[in-house]
């Protein structure tokens, strides 16, 4: 039986491409091997967003042809979706190369890469690539779930929209249907991505509840007066909120510019509807924001983090800074230190600027020297550090239901998981001890399940928490289908 391993890089929406690639390979009769050494051919699917991505995507296809000269390279995802045409001649190392406009079309590539020939393909970016995911690249009990595809922001440092796209939305039943199918195969975790989650069913073409495409919020004196209508995403979260079930959803990535407060009062009437909210606020200086074809300013996006706090009060925010845009000055760049510890956010990326072709930015003047740039990141990172020291020391003492990740090998009893102010990769853990031989506490403490836990201390970014019980938040095993998940990354560990 021919046996595929895939090599997984970039972000959660490539993390979804990959398992719906999996599944294709799954469905032509292959097995998928979890041992680079074992496979006839290895998927790279690449990350193409900016240069440290585009290196790692490429040292992966020459690191997997050096060591497995024997094995087919398949490249697949952003990086091939970009460089196809150039890839072709540059990169003799992939025997195969096939972009991720339509999923459904890599079955011809894979047949005739193994065949010998060596076909380099990308389709037209349209809709929402969806389906069956038997394997998961995650932990065990949490799924990420795509609801857009592609951006209409065009942000003129960003290169999305080049590589996926305009913004292409989700038919809602679609993905409520998703979501019920995997919760009832063990999914208690639900992370909802898109490049812009604000942006649901506004794409030229959506028609995401059989209404019509939806309005973007309006803005009049620099400040964003939301939308005469509810908005997709409130919509969206009220048919999730109507499901029956123990799950929590955690919204990602909301562009400021589009944020909608009637998501507010949908998120206080359920509490599964976890009050995280992923905000790209990129600078705090006006200048740049608008340079960065953005329309706020740091004053309205502080209102928006007061507006958030006000309705949710325990509500988590984290959010992103790029350092050394073209033109950003020394005030500049402390006009944004200033803003974050105003903002005081939970968690936060700093990444200094990546030149990208094909994005106006390319072309803007006055570069800032990439040291520079890294030192301003830095500085960033060092405020965060502080502020997300602070507030993980307030959260000792407290109580919280945390979703277990991995058991750690040894005598004493400790397992890593996440409480739901913590995304999946990007935050901080939370290590329960527990006891292994006394109490029956082992039981409980299994990957997929929430404990109750308190908080006994903090470091820099994790939490150190002891058992106290199981969760209520656990559902009851008679509802789980006999054909389970299987979570790539348990099986690895």
């Amino acid at each position: 039986m021919t046996k595929f391993f895939i090599d997984q890089h970039g972000c959660a929406k490539n993390q979804v491409d990959g398992e719906l690639i999996i599944n294709r390979m799954l469905n032509l009769g292959m097995e998928q091997t979890f041992e680079a050494s074992e496979a006839d051919f290895i998927i790279v699917n690449s990350c193409g967003f900016i240069e440290s991505a585009k290196k790692e995507s490429l040292e992966a296809v020459y690191s997997a042809k050096n060591q497995y000269p024997n094995a087919k390279i398949l490249l697949t995802g952003c990086l091939a979706e970009r460089y196809a045409n150039a890839l072709k001649a540059q990169l003799p190392e992939a025997d195969a190369i096939f972009g991720n406009g339509n999923l459904d079309k890599i079955d011809e590539t894979v047949k005739s890469m193994l065949k010998g020939e060596r076909p380099v393909e990308t389709y037209k970016q349209e809709g929402v690539c969806v389906g069956e995911r038997r394997v998961l690249l995650s932990y065990h009990g949490s799924a990420f779930v795509k609801i857009t595809e592609g951006c209409s922001n065009h942000c003129s440092f960003c290169a999305i929209p080049v590589i996926r796209g305009e913004l292409r939305s989700r038919p809602a039943l679609s993905i409520i249907n998703e979501i019920k199918d995997l919760y009832s195969r063990g999914v208690v975790e639900f992370n909802l991505i898109g490049q812009d989650l604000a942006a649901y069913g506004t794409g030229e073409n959506d028609d995401v509840f059989g209404t019509g495409r939806l309005p973007l919020p309006r803005w009049e004196n620099g400040r964003n007066l939301g939308t005469d209508s509810i908005s997709g995403l409130a919509r969206l979260l009220e048919m999730i909120s109507e499901l029956h079930g123990k799950f929590i959803v955690r919204p990602l990535y909301i562009h400021p510019d589009h944020f909608n407060r009637d998501i507010l009062p949908v998120m206080q009437k359920d509490k599964r509807l976890l009050a995280y909210f992923d905000i790209p606020f990129q600078s705090g200086s006006e200048n740049v924001i608008h340079k960065m074809n953005r329309k706020g300013s740091a004053e309205e996006y502080l209102r928006l983090a007061s507006d958030i706090r006000a309705a949710l009060p325990d509500a988590t925010l984290r959010t992103t800074f790029l350092t050394g845009f073209p033109g950003e000055t020394d005030d500049e760049s402390l006009e944004t230190v200033e803003f974050l510890k105003k903002l005081e956010s939970d968690w936060s990326g700093c990444f200094p600027y990546s030149r990208e072709e094909d994005t106006p930015a390319y072309s803007m003047k006055n570069r800032v020297n990439a040291k520079v740039a890294k030192a301003r990141a830095d500085e960033l990172v060092a405020v965060q550090a502080e502020i997300t020291k602070r507030h993980l020391v307030a959260k000792v003492g407290k109580e919280y239901d945390v979703l277990i990740e991995e058991i750690v090998e040894g005598d004493e009893g400790l397992a890593i998981g996440r409480a739901w102010f913590q995304a999946p990769e990007v935050d901080g853990s939370v290590v329960v001890r527990y006891e292994k031989e006394f109490g029956n506490q082992e039981k409980f403490v299994k990957p997929g399940r929430f404990v109750k836990v308190r908080v006994e201390a903090s470091s820099d970014v994790d939490l150190d928490a002891i058992f106290i019980g199981d969760s209520e938040l656990n559902k009851d095993s008679a509802d789980l289908k006999k054909e389970n998940l299987i979570y790539a990354t348990e099986i690895r560990n």
